[in-house]
């Protein structure tokens, strides 16, 4: 190409220096390596090949401004692409695509922990504690591990709230077998992944229970508390309201506020309005608050205010709720708290045959049942025989070396577990 150019500018008359070889256009494409423009010889070539005056081709890059007709500045002609440049940023975009997709869970996968947390909640009442907390640490561990490997927002979603279903059922199995610090720990849990994901119902049934274990605690106060602002989340149908209510009732009755106390049962019972939510009642079971477990709580509320009548009416009520169902539907941890308490408002009205009798099926119980709340219940009932009363009645006597025997083979005694007491004497 620069021989051409030598000749025809040789043809005008004009001095041409020979062509430059290899080493010259070495050194004028090093940076540095051109101090000074090349001899008019050489700058005449130059100039007819680039069309520019030899001092803008060996000037700084920034200084160069080429001038279009008229004078106007013309930006530097961006760079050619080339095919091989197109493909590279295909393969990368491909790349990053194909990462994305294999980061997207099977749906399947998802509606089966679904299933496998749904059939642990409406199974909690016929399954053994001990081998509910296995199957809910699982469950749990299952959802934390799969919440890494999608990108998909939706599927994070159900992903937290199936960790929030798992954290809560953790938290009440944790509480039955009488690990209070761990079952706070766990229903905080379950509260912040309902956060997490903006999800009243789950959230509402955690602040209830930590409100439960709030007065179970000895914090009553703070029971209220928790209590009324679960029932300010949204999204709650009347079964997660009734449960709120009913578990405020149960902390009023430990402050002695029975006008706050009453008025709570009431709102609970009150409740009808129709609206459901799908944790309380599409999956149900622990998450539920159906009428047994309402009246059982109202007996226990009523026994705080030390209202016999009261709590026996609830009591048996809630037992007769229990039996009425299958005998494989029938849920232990509803039946045997409102069999004592039942024994407890007898025990108030001197009944102490009446309460023997009312503890005959609760005796039964197997020992891996014996939770927590079933326990301090007892509790109670035995400081009830220590009354005056009863100091010298033979079933008293016995019946309170029963109750003794029965307590001792608790796996919440065998965790070393505190002995708060639901109901104090």
């Amino acid at each position: 190409m620069i021989r051409p150019r030598c000749r025809a500018v040789r043809s005008e008359g004009h001095e041409v220096a020979p062509a430059p070889v290899a080493r010259h256009y070495e050194r004028f494409l090093k940076h540095g390596g051109v101090k000074t423009t090349p001899h008019a010889p050489t700058a005449r070539v130059l100039e007819r090949m680039f069309r520019m005056p030899v001092g803008d081709l060996f000037g700084s890059a920034s200084a160069v401004r080429e001038l279009e007709p008229g004078g106007s500045a013309r930006a530097p002609a961006p760079p050619v692409l080339d095919e091989s440049e197109l493909l590279m940023t295909a393969r990368d975009a491909a790349s990053h695509a194909s990462e994305a997709a294999s980061l997207h869970l099977h749906e399947l996968t998802l509606d089966q922990l679904h299933d496998d947390l749904a059939h642990l909640a409406r199974t909690y009442g016929q399954t053994v504690p001990g081998e509910v907390y296995r199957n809910a640490t699982n469950l749990l561990n299952q959802a934390q591990v799969l919440v890494e490997r999608t990108r998909s927002p939706e599927q994070h979603t159900r992903l937290y709230y199936a960790a929030a279903q798992a954290s809560a059922m953790l938290a009440a199995v944790s509480f039955d077998l009488g690990a209070l610090a761990p079952a706070v720990t766990f229903a905080r849990s379950s509260a912040q992944y309902g956060k997490t994901i903006n999800n009243g119902p789950v959230q509402a049934y955690a602040y209830g229970m930590m409100a439960f274990m709030a007065f179970w605690g000895g914090r009553p106060g703070e029971a209220v508390r928790l209590a009324k602002s679960g029932q300010q989340f949204g999204g709650l149908g009347d079964t997660a309201r009734r449960r709120l209510y009913s578990i405020e009732a149960r902390a009023h009755g430990h402050l002695r506020n029975e006008d706050q106390a009453e008025r709570a049962v009431r709102d609970a019972l009150g409740q009808s309005s129709g609206r459901r939510d799908e944790l309380h009642d599409d999956i149900g079971g622990e998450f539920a608050f159906d009428a047994a477990r309402t009246a059982m709580s109202n007996a226990t509320t009523c026994l705080l205010l030390r209202n016999a009548e009261g709590a026996e009416e609830f009591a048996t009520r809630a037992l007769a709720l229990v039996h009425a169902r299958p005998a494989d539907e029938q849920q232990i941890p509803v039946s045997g708290p409102a069999a004592v308490d039942l024994a407890r408002a007898r025990l108030l009205r001197n009944q102490v045959e009446g309460a023997q009798e009312a503890l005959t099926t609760v005796f039964h119980v197997p020992p891996g049942w014996r939770g927590s709340g079933l326990l301090e219940r007892l509790t109670a009932a035995r400081i009830e025989l220590t009354r005056t009363e009863f100091r010298n009645a033979p079933v008293a006597l016995e019946l309170a070396e029963q109750i003794e025997a029965f307590s001792a083979l608790s796996p919440t005694r065998r965790l070393g577990a505190a002995n708060p007491l639901a109901i104090e004497a």
